[in-house]
């Protein structure tokens, strides 16, 4: 179960790769996205660690969660990603001028221990290789009582667009060559709350808090293509290919569009938090 420095170096490539060309995949696809009370999977993040003066995103992409957390006054923010194209667009954002922003892996953090009050990370842990590691690295630079709060991905919800596009994708994915398919990201224990545990228990965390909420991801069909497609999946297919699969998926969701024209889309998100002893 435990990733290879290998297999790790491999799913780091392709990543890297991967957000060179899509930089901003992640915050395009969810910036948007609202749970039931309204608020964004990155405005529940920045729930999670209200009280926290010092603040390190792991895995920060183009700096929107960092941004949010940057409209609490006095905060220290560090953000750490291995995409130089992701933090280059953080840069870019005025709110961040202040914050310390590393290209850096997140098992070999380039930080002071008991540096931080908190560590977030939205949609990022999971794609984690040697995450005992990881692990092990929030914990030294968390000080005790610290927290970490992360978002993970959970699924589709039953009857709505993207469980029709996983269906389409899936023999896609099967059919192509080996050169068109994806590695294996991160480590399957850090996907539920029971690996969770397994995983940041000996590190010194307390028993993982969990909450699943359903994001509506819902709009016109163009744009609901545009946030399910930016799937790892699709990344590595060739032209002709996506665009096989783009028409299926807008050709089937005109039977699930409302009557104004959106089509629903929903997933989950799982928000686990964890304090350090």
């Amino acid at each position: 179960m435990t990733t290879t420095s290998q297999e790790t170096t491999s799913q780091e490539a392709f990543l890297r790769a991967f957000h060179a060309e899509h930089p901003a995949v992640t915050s395009d696809a969810f910036a948007d996205g609202r749970a039931v009370d309204g608020r964004s999977s990155y405005e529940i993040l920045c729930d999670r660690v209200a009280g926290s003066r010092r603040v390190l995103d792991l895995g920060c992409g183009d700096g929107l969660l960092l941004e949010l957390l940057a409209r609490t006054d006095g905060r220290r923010l560090t953000g750490v990603d291995l995409s130089p194209e992701a933090l280059a667009l953080a840069r870019r954002r005025p709110a961040l001028a202040g914050a310390t922003l590393l290209e850096s892996r997140a098992q070999d953090l380039p930080l002071a221990d008991d540096s931080f009050d908190a560590c977030v990370s939205h949609m990022a842990l999971m794609l984690m290789g040697e995450v005992e590691q990881v692990v092990a690295e929030v914990a030294r630079v968390l000080s005790p009582g610290g927290t970490l709060a992360c978002v993970l991905g959970g699924g589709a919800v039953g009857g709505e667009a993207f469980e029709l596009f996983l269906g389409l994708l899936g023999p896609v994915i099967d059919e192509a060559p080996a050169a068109q398919r994806i590695p294996v990201l991160g480590d399957r224990r850090s996907r539920s709350r029971d690996g969770l545990d397994s995983l940041l228990g000996p590190a010194g965390f307390a028993p993982v808090g969990w909450e699943t909420v359903p994001i509506d991801l819902s709009g016109p069909a163009e744009q609901v293509w545009a946030a399910v497609s930016g799937l790892y999946d699709v990344g590595p297919l060739d032209a002709p290919t996506v665009a096989s699969l783009r028409e299926a998926f807008l050709t089937g969701v005109r039977d699930l569009a409302m009557p104004d024209g959106r089509v629903p889309c929903g997933l989950k998100v799982h928000v686990a938090t964890a304090r350090l002893s």
